[in-house]
């Protein structure tokens, strides 16, 4: 999902003597894996999951990692370890949806004789961790500001530079230093502002909008054509300030309850960009993503009441990317005309 692949693998080579093996880049062929032995009506990220796991263990992969939840996500462990077991496959299925407390992990690394180095997990717990802060940091000023680089291709040069510091580092405060250094030269790069701005904030399903395979590479089409973007989902935003913030936004929208998975938080992100003069929303989920599905009617609601456009996408295998694009193409056209 993204690029925190790298993390993962960092962090498990550093505390398991166990060999790492790293899934192959998603692909068509995951879908079609994945779609193929799904049923027809589940989630998209069911089938992308399922995919991913089936070229994993083709990889060689003995033991499997699957961690999630919030939604329906918390019970694919359940049908896809079944759905595997019938292809014949023989494997072990560590499952970490919905997070793991203590007890549960001493029971699985003994239940699984995977080999802990336990000197090593505080360290490289608080790398990895940090790693994700700052990855985020990065990827959201990127987001803000690709738009406007001079030298075509600039930012995505250095994020990748960026990344292959991170995966050699072995200190934390080695890990600070490279954070800031790249900070400072993501910020000296050469921007070429326009007059007027075009700003689109990006929600939805998270899966679907932090994979850009998932979205056909939706950021990078938009950057390219000189939008500056938002997102507030990212794994530091689920995993450190989503349960902070619930009270919040409820006392906000003037709401009792939730609505599952991250159906209020796309309400009130929905709420906060229109009231902050952002020119645009797009909101892209996979198909038969209920929470998504239900809160779009609210959502369009705000949306039309601050006179800010909303572009809803739903993703699946036989989402055209033409299409996908022609609609894309329509809306930005739309909002440069409506900026003039």
């Amino acid at each position: 999902m993204g690029n925190y692949g790298f993390i993962v693998h960092y962090f498990l080579s550093n505390v398991l003597k166990d060999e790492i093996i790293d899934p192959p880049k998603i692909t068509s062929k995951t879908l079609e894996l994945g779609s193929k032995y799904s049923p027809d009506f589940v989630c998209t990220p069911f089938k992308y999951t399922l995919g991913t796991l089936i070229e994993s263990l083709e990889c060689g992969s003995d033991i499997l990692i699957q961690m999630g939840g919030g939604c329906r996500y918390g019970y694919y462990h359940e049908l896809q370890s079944q759905i595997l077991k019938d292809l014949g496959y023989k494997f072990k299925l560590i499952n970490l949806i919905n997070g793991g407390n203590h007890i549960k992990l001493k029971k699985l690394i003994k239940d699984y004789n995977l080999h802990i180095r336990y000197y090593r997990l505080p360290k490289y717990y608080l790398i990895a961790k940090t790693m994700v802060k700052y990855l985020d940091s990065i990827e959201s000023y990127v987001r803000k500001n690709r738009c406007y680089e001079k030298e075509k291709g600039s930012f995505n040069n250095l994020e990748e530079k960026m990344i292959n510091e991170f995966k050699s580092c072995h200190s934390y405060f080695k890990l600070r230093k490279i954070y800031q250094k790249y900070l400072k030269k993501f910020k000296s790069l050469q921007l070429i502002k326009p007059k007027q701005e075009i700003k689109v904030g990006i929600i939805g399903e998270l899966y679907t909008i932090m994979e850009p395979y998932a979205n056909y590479n939706l950021e990078q089409k938009l950057n390219d054509k000189g939008i500056s973007l938002i997102r507030f989902t990212n794994v530091s935003y689920l995993l450190y300030e989503k349960k902070r913030k619930v009270k919040k936004f409820l006392k906000n929208l003037k709401l009792k309850y939730r609505m599952g998975a991250d159906a209020l938080d796309n309400i009130y992100h929905t709420k906060y960009l229109c009231e902050n003069d952002y020119d645009g929303i797009i909101h892209i989920k996979s198909s038969f993503c209920t929470p998504e599905i239900l809160i779009m009617p609210i959502i369009e609601d705000i949306a039309s009441k601050y006179e800010v456009p909303i572009l809803f996408f739903s993703m699946d295998m036989n989402t055209s990317e033409t299409g996908f694009e022609t609609r894309l193409e329509a809306f930005c056209d739309m909002l440069e005309m409506r900026k003039k």
